[in-house]
């Protein structure tokens, strides 16, 4: 049996601010706003028997098992099981895939899965865990600030300023390229924002060269982590994802009529915490064999960019074709609003599957400490 996209939507992303274009909702708003769009779009999103929600923050507006919050607000059938799951920055994808698993094991016909992240009401490590401070584990294993992760990719991969400026530079003229395109046909109108807040079409190569690193005066926080090692710091703010609020939902069904994509395969993998970053890697190349396929054979990819130092050793490190990755943007420009992001790039992803009627696409996230996560899907309908 096999698991069915029948559409994968999302909201416009907003600044991360208390004056942020969606910080006057909720995150249970944000959800059954789009439960209600698929609604409109021709689906029965409540005939669903269950809602699964990554979010990273779940604390405060977001505590309380806010996928049941966004239950009761949308007004879901009562026998709908509802939970949360935190998988740090790969939770949207993740929840998407077992939803899958749960189709394609027959345990339920159809789910309705995907993330929401607030960040203007629930900030980057609100939660304070203990994990943020531990000193008991080897230094390898402690949390080290994903920037800080960022920075110290770099420098092992030579990945030098010039290529984290490129990329950053593509994704915000991509992005501006796509509105009013197929590529933001999915992207659904919230109240006043009807599109994506934080890019900067503005974006020059002389700017972004002359921006000053951002990151160094973390590193005597993390120096546990760090081990008593010195980083040759890179990475501008430029160069990190804005901070966003955003959601985004599939539907999910054991039905192909009137589905949008087959999910092929999908891969959950943990990696080398001190290789923060790079878990990602090592999905997308379980997955492509899982799935019999190459890299050549993805019409679309969508990659995500946490931090420019990930995209660009993508693109510099394997054999694809850099204009069927990330045609829209990213999320250098876009923003991540994080346990949103994986289903976010997943709507994204068909959406330029159906803009090229490409057949095979690939979505790639990755987290920091050892996180990583893929999926391949294939579009239902006719393929050039």
């Amino acid at each position: 049996m096999s698991a069915y996209i029948h559409d994968a939507i999302r909201t416009p992303r907003g600044k991360a601010r208390p004056n942020g274009g969606l910080a006057a909702m909720k995150p249970q708003h944000l959800v059954s706003g789009l439960i209600d769009a698929l609604e409109q779009r021709g689906h029965a999103p409540r005939k669903a028997e269950g809602l699964l929600l990554g979010c990273v923050g779940q604390v405060g507006a977001q505590g309380g098992n806010i996928a049941l919050v966004s239950k009761l607000h949308a007004g879901l059938d009562d026998t709908a099981f509802a939970y949360t799951l935190n998988n740090y920055c790969v939770s949207g994808l993740t929840a998407i895939a077992q939803a899958a698993q749960m189709v394609t094991g027959g345990a339920v016909s159809s789910v309705l899965a995907g993330g929401v992240e607030m960040m203007s009401h629930v900030p980057f490590m609100a939660d304070k865990a203990d994990y943020y401070t531990n000193d008991e584990l080897e230094p390898r294993a402690r949390f080290l600030l994903v920037a800080l992760a960022a920075d110290r990719l770099a420098e092992d991969c030579g990945i030098a300023r010039e290529a984290l400026d490129a990329v950053t530079l593509t994704s915000q003229q991509r992005t501006a390229a796509a509105e009013g395109s197929p590529l933001v046909a999915s992207r659904i109108a919230v109240n006043a924002l009807a599109k994506d807040e934080a890019p900067r079409a503005s974006t020059r190569t002389e700017t972004l060269a002359a921006m000053p690193t951002a990151f160094g005066a973390m590193a005597p926080h993390y120096a546990g982590a760090l081990n008593g090692r010195e980083i040759a710091y890179s990475h501008t703010l430029a160069h990190a994802p804005p901070m966003t609020d955003g959601a985004g939902l599939a539907l999910v069904s054991a039905d192909p009529k009137g589905a949008r994509a087959r999910i092929v395969a999908s891969v959950e993998i943990g990696g080398d915490p001190y290789a923060s970053l790079t878990a990602g890697f090592a999905a997308m190349e379980r997955v492509l064999a899982k799935a019999g396929l190459t890299l050549a054979d993805m019409d679309r990819i969508e990659f995500m960019e946490a931090f420019a130092v990930v995209i660009a050793k993508f693109l510099r490190d394997y054999d694809v074709d850099p204009e069927c990755v990330n045609v829209g943007g990213g999320h250098l420009a876009k923003g991540h609003p994080m346990g949103a992001t994986g289903a976010i790039l997943l709507s994204s992803l068909l959406d330029a599957l159906d803009a090229i009627e490409g057949r095979y696409g690939l979505v790639v996230v990755t987290g920091a400490q050892g996180i990583g996560a893929a999926m391949i899907v294939e579009r239902m309908g006719p393929q050039v």
